[in-house]
């Protein structure tokens, strides 16, 4: 969602992320805001994902391949958008159910008529929602989530840890209330690596 929101929503809409995500604004008001700004058709997304390139964070790739060879399960729950996101995260081996995601809704000449407003994701305490289904689905009794937003924080509990990450741009809202706050994947690549 960051190239739609970086390329065509302009500083309105990089200022509604900003607000969604340190907390100031309800997620859910932010997306719809950001989205009435833009109005994605089917075609503009479908161009961004074929224009995206090297857009997943140096080391990330590498986290979850390792996490994956010690047989945890990896989920990507995002407030971004589902057409964006499963391309990424087949390069990284996420298959598209282990993605919880927001949908964005197009009428048959592919124009934006709306989000599926019954994805946890699209409302605040949404990825809260979403890791306890997860949880429960999976009988998972560890759960950690990484994240660099405040709607990635709310989602401790369930989650056991929080750890937030700074690698792209860091909020200190979320430095605050991390149990472990990291700018690289790296940080985590090692400890993997030494237990």
């Amino acid at each position: 969602s960051s190239g739609i929101n970086a390329e065509y929503g302009g500083d309105q809409v990089r200022e509604l992320t900003r607000k969604a995500m340190g907390g100031n604004m309800s997620f859910r008001e932010s997306l719809t805001k950001r989205l009435n700004i833009i109005q994605p058709t089917r075609k503009l997304v479908e161009e961004v994902v074929k224009d995206s390139k090297d857009i997943i964070t140096p080391g990330f790739k590498d986290l979850v391949a390792e996490l994956r060879a010690n047989e945890c399960q990896v989920f990507l729950v995002s407030g971004g958008f589902t057409h964006l996101i499963e391309p990424e995260a087949a390069k990284c081996g996420i298959p598209p159910d282990h993605i919880i995601a927001n949908q964005l809704l197009f009428d048959d000449n592919g124009d934006y008529i709306g989000f599926d407003k019954t994805c946890p994701t699209s409302e605040s305490m949404g990825k809260a929602r979403a890791l306890s289904m997860i949880k429960e689905r999976h009988n998972f009794t560890k759960m950690i989530m990484i994240g660099d937003g405040m709607t990635d924080a709310e989602a401790r509990p369930p989650a056991d840890i929080f750890i937030g990450f700074g690698g792209n741009v860091k909020r200190d809202a979320v430095c605050e209330v991390s149990d472990w706050y990291i700018t690289s994947f790296s940080s985590i690549l090692e400890v993997l690596k030494e237990n």
